[in-house]
C-alpha cells in the first residue's frame, strides 16, 4: 500500500523547512503541491515536482488511488492538519498510511506577528466557506483571525463588517506572512481600501460594535419574510428544544422564512440543515435570510415533502413547522436514527390533533406555548394574546420505532 508524507511549507520555503522536512523531500521520488509550493523546492529535490491540475480535488483523488509509487510526498501550506490537505488525506486513506511534518500555522504567524493570544482568538476559514461566514462570529471585543480565499476576500470582509453594524472594527491583513514579500497593511472597515490584496493574506479583525450572541430569538425584523414567521419567543423556546449540537443534521421541514433553521445553525459552528420548502419564492427567502445571517453554506434546500426526503441524508434532528401531515411525520420518523429527536409547532387545530396522536403512538412530551405582548388599548395599555402554540418533542429509541 500507498504511503503518503504530507510536509507543511511556508513562503519563506526551502530555508524554512526543519532538517526532518528537508530530508523527507530530498528523498522523495515524486512530490506534488500547488504551483507556488512547487516553486518553493524547486533546485532542491532530485525527485519529480508535479503541480496540481485543475480541479484539485479531482487530481487528488487520482493520486491517493495510485498504488505505482510506495511513497508520495505531498506538501502543505503551514500546519498539514490545521485546515490543510493532511486532514484530507488521513479521512481518505487512514492514519497508519500518513506521516505528517507540519511547519506553523497562518494563524500561529499571524498571532505573533499581532501579539494576539491565539488560545482566544476566534479563527474562521473563508477559503471553502463564503466571506459570509464570519457573521455569526461577530461581536464587540472579539478577536477574530480569518483565512482568505484571494486578494479580495479583505475587502469582502470589511464590506460585511460595515453592513452589520462593525464599521469601527480594526482590519488588519497580512500578506505573504514568513515570506520575503511580508506585508501588514491596517484600516477601519468602514474605511477600507478596496484594492486587492497579495492573494496569500490572512485578515485579522478586531470587532468593535454591538453586543452580539449565539442564542436562539433574533429580533423579527433581521428576516425578510411574506408572513411564514416563527415569532421570536416561540422561536427561542423552540431552537432550544431542538438541542443544537456538533455535528449534527436537522431537516427543517416547511421551512417558511427559515428562521428555525438558520438560528439552529447559528447555535452550532458546523452543523448542516436541509431545509424543505415547496414555494419557489419562500425558498428563495430561505437562501436570501441564510446567506445574510452567515449560515447560507451550511444549508441545503429541498422541495415538496415527502417526496423530497428520498434524496435528503438522513437526519439527526427533525422541526416540522409548516404543512405537516401524516405522512409527512411518518415518513420524517421513519428517516430518524435511533436517538434522533423529533419537534412539531402546531397552530391550526388539525395540525394540533396531528401531534397529539403523535404523542399517544410515539411518545415523548406535549407542550402549549402561550405568549401575551403589550399592546395599546386608547391611552393605556393591554395584553394581547398571539395564537397558542402545541409543540410535541420525541426521541426516537428502539422502544418507540414503530413502522406506521
Amino acid at each position: 500500500m500507498t504511503r503518503f508524507v504530507v510536509v507543511g511549507i511556508g513562503a519563506d520555503g526551502w530555508p524554512g523547512l526543519s532538517g526532518r522536512a528537508r530530508d523527507a523531500l530530498a528523498d522523495a521520488a515524486v512530490v506534488y503541491g500547488s504551483a507556488r509550493q512547487v516553486s518553493l523546492i524547486d533546485g532542491h529535490v532530485a525527485g519529480r515536482a508535479v503541480p496540481w491540475t485543475s480541479p484539485m480535488s479531482d487530481h487528488l483523488r487520482d493520486v491517493l488511488a495510485d498504488r505505482t509509487e510506495p511513497v508520495v510526498h505531498v506538501l502543505a501550506s503551514g500546519d498539514p492538519m490545521f485546515h490543510g490537505i493532511g486532514t484530507t488525506i488521513v479521512n481518505a486513506v487512514g492514519r497508519d498510511r500518513v506521516t505528517v511534518i507540519s511547519a506553523p500555522s497562518s494563524v500561529s504567524l499571524a498571532a505573533a506577528e499581532l501579539g494576539w493570544d491565539l488560545a482566544t482568538t476566534v479563527v474562521v476559514s473563508t477559503v471553502t466557506a463564503p466571506p459570509e461566514a464570519v457573521v455569526p462570529e461577530l461581536g464587540d471585543g472579539v478577536r477574530l483571525l480569518v483565512l482568505s480565499r484571494d486578494g479580495s476576500t479583505p475587502a469582502a470582509l470589511a464590506a460585511l463588517c460595515d453592513d452589520h453594524g462593525f464599521g469601527r472594527t480594526g482590519v488588519t491583513v497580512l500578506e505573504n506572512l514568513g515570506g520575503g514579500g511580508q506585508a501588514m497593511r491596517s484600516g477601519t472597515a468602514s474605511e477600507w481600501d478596496r484594492t486587492p490584496c497579495a492573494p496569500l493574506n490572512i485578515v485579522a479583525l478586531d470587532c468593535r460594535g454591538p453586543s452580539a450572541s449565539r442564542a436562539p430569538g433574533l429580533p423579527d425584523g433581521v428576516y425578510v419574510s411574506d408572513g411564514q414567521l416563527t415569532k421570536q419567543t416561540v422561536r427561542a423556546l423552540t431552537v432550544s428544544a431542538l438541542r443544537p449540537a456538533a455535528g449534527q443534521l436537522l431537516w427543517d421541514v416547511g421551512a417558511g422564512s427559515g428562521s428555525i433553521g438558520i438560528e439552529w445553525l447559528r447555535a452550532t459552528r458546523d452543523g448542516r440543515v436541509v431545509a424543505f420548502e415547496a414555494d419557489r419564492d419562500r425558498a428563495v427567502t430561505v437562501r436570501r435570510n441564510a446567506e445574510r445571517l452567515g449560515v447560507g453554506h451550511r444549508l441545503t434546500l429541498a422541495g415538496s415533502v415527502p417526496q423530497a426526503f428520498a434524496a435528503a441524508p438522513s437526519p439527526d434532528t427533525v422541526f416540522l413547522g409548516g404543512g405537516a401531515d401524516r405522512t409527512v411525520l411518518d415518513d420524517a420518523w421513519r428517516a430518524l436514527a435511533p436517538g434522533g429527536l423529533i419537534v412539531g409547532n402546531a397552530v391550526a387545530i388539525e395540525t394540533q390533533q396531528l401531534f397529539v396522536d403523535a404523542h399517544a403512538r410515539l411518545g415523548g412530551s406535549l407542550t402549549r406555548i402561550s405568549v401575551e405582548r403589550a399592546a395599546p388599548l386608547g391611552t393605556m395599555s393591554a395584553w394581547r394574546p398571539a395564537l397558542p402554540i402545541i409543540q410535541w418533542a420525541a426521541v426516537k429509541d428502539a422502544a418507540t420505532q414503530e413502522d406506521s
